[in-house]
């Protein structure tokens, strides 16, 4: 009885580590990926997506396949920064065999605050983004002003 208590601890002990590092890597790939916009390095900013992934941005006509944002930015990423997306939270979710995750995010950015929220999946070369959607935040208390400015 006691010998099986151990094994459960010491099992339960290495899974919660292989999750942990799997939060830190994702971590990294997203931390990596923003500041590669920052610092208008494509190369790194679109290898860490999946070759179909998708990126939805704050406009409703922005649905694009890697490729197409790839081919639409060239010219800001010749810039010294295409964007610059500072982290105030992130929340991370992983599925039970830890080849997904999903997550959320609140920016600091130069349209204000903003949401992201996306999906990454663990490729033969490590975590990749899959899925990322870009929001706008707008405060409940400005909703109305913002419905006007729409009406415009």
């Amino acid at each position: 009885m006691r010998n099986s208590l151990l094994l459960f601890i010491l099992f339960l002990g290495l899974s919660f580590s292989h999750a942990q590092k799997n939060e830190i890597l994702i971590n990294e790939l997203l931390n990596s990926w923003h500041h590669s916009a920052a610092i208008a390095d494509g190369e790194t900013f679109f290898n860490l997506m999946t070759e179909n992934a998708h990126y939805i941005g704050t406009d409703e006509d922005e649905n694009w396949t890697r490729n197409e944002m790839k081919e639409w930015s060239q010219e800001i990423f010749k810039r010294d920064s295409a964007w610059d997306f500072k982290l105030k939270k992130r929340n991370l979710y992983l599925n039970h065999d830890e080849t997904i995750a999903w997550f959320d995010e609140t920016l600091d950015t130069w349209m204000g605050v903003c949401r992201g929220s996306g999906v990454v999946i663990l490729t033969k070369n490590g975590w990749k983004i899959q899925h990322y959607v870009l929001s706008v935040a707008v405060s409940n208390y400005k909703i109305d002003d913002y419905l006007k400015i729409l009406e415009k």
